[in-house]
């Protein structure tokens, strides 16, 4: 590493959340502090895909976009890492009606920014639509979760694919990957899965993260934004992604007992979803 970057590096502290892989402070000699993470290699493409997402870091840096600098990329046998600035700031311990606008606004700053050809605008047309084998076989689970699928299925089943992917997708904008100072929002951090598609996607994955007071109001400006960014079939499209997705990681993770919550809160999306139709 200190070869990459060109400085000798003494690691700190281990820094909160990082549930994925973690995350370290370091400190680069006669430097600023910076942040590691190091994950194991997963497949032969790891460092290629680490290496794609600091261009786009990159790429949308330039345009404004909050997200910290990436000082260095590199692999040993055995792990893939990526050095990047450090921020003074604090994960968001919880959303707000001001976060959740400065959010809808930061993520305007991704609208026809597409800079890599890795869509994920059909990768969740294709879950919705009962094409990928990680959700394949969420049916079988229970009564409940089944019920919820074959809703899903059959409300996205006429949906044509998408179209070209003209946006920016950070791909996991959720409360912990948002860095907050004084209730501003300085930074987006954990940008290792973004790509190309539809800002939408962010903003539906934001949109699952506030069913709870005083949320209401900012949920409804949620709904409305990501209609108006992708209409009626990709909208659908999308809350059928996230929802199956979050089915598939607790029950993947073994968390059986907030299955039945997640599932409610399914219906509930889709119910709100359907009436501003």
């Amino acid at each position: 590493m200190a070869d990459v970057v060109g400085a000798e590096i003494t690691v700190l502290r281990r820094l909160p959340g990082g549930a994925n892989g973690g995350a370290m402070r370091v400190q680069l000699a006669g430097r600023e502090d910076a942040v590691l993470k190091a994950v194991p290699r997963a497949h032969p493409g790891h460092l290629d895909e680490t290496l794609r997402a600091r261009r786009v870091a990159e790429h949308m840096r330039r345009r404004g976009y909050p997200t910290p600098a990436w000082l260095g990329v590199g692999a040993t046998a055995t792990h893939v890492w990526h050095l990047m600035d450090f921020v003074d700031a604090a994960p968001l311990p919880e959303l707000t009606p001001s976060v959740v606008e400065q959010l809808m606004e930061i993520v305007e700053l991704q609208a026809g920014q597409a800079s890599e050809p890795y869509d994920h605008w059909s990768y969740a047309w294709r879950v919705a639509t009962g094409q990928e084998s990680a959700v394949a076989g969420l049916s079988g689970y229970s009564s409940v979760v089944s019920a919820l699928a074959e809703r899903l299925r059959l409300v996205c089943a006429d949906v044509p694919p998408p179209r070209e992917p003209p946006d920016m997708v950070h791909a996991d904008l959720n409360p912990s990957n948002v860095l907050v100072r004084d209730g501003v929002v300085v930074a987006v951090v954990d940008i290792g899965n973004a790509g190309s598609g539809t800002r939408a996607t962010d903003l539906t994955t934001l949109q699952w993260h506030t069913f709870q007071d005083p949320l209401d109001g900012v949920r409804r400006r949620l709904w409305t934004r990501i209609l108006a960014v992708a209409g009626w079939e990709g909208a659908v499209v999308l809350a059928a992604t996230q929802i199956l997705l979050q089915l598939e990681v607790y029950i993947r993770l073994g968390r059986h007992d907030v299955v039945a919550g997640v599932a409610q809160r399914g219906h509930r999306a889709l119910d709100e979803l359907t009436a501003l139709r």
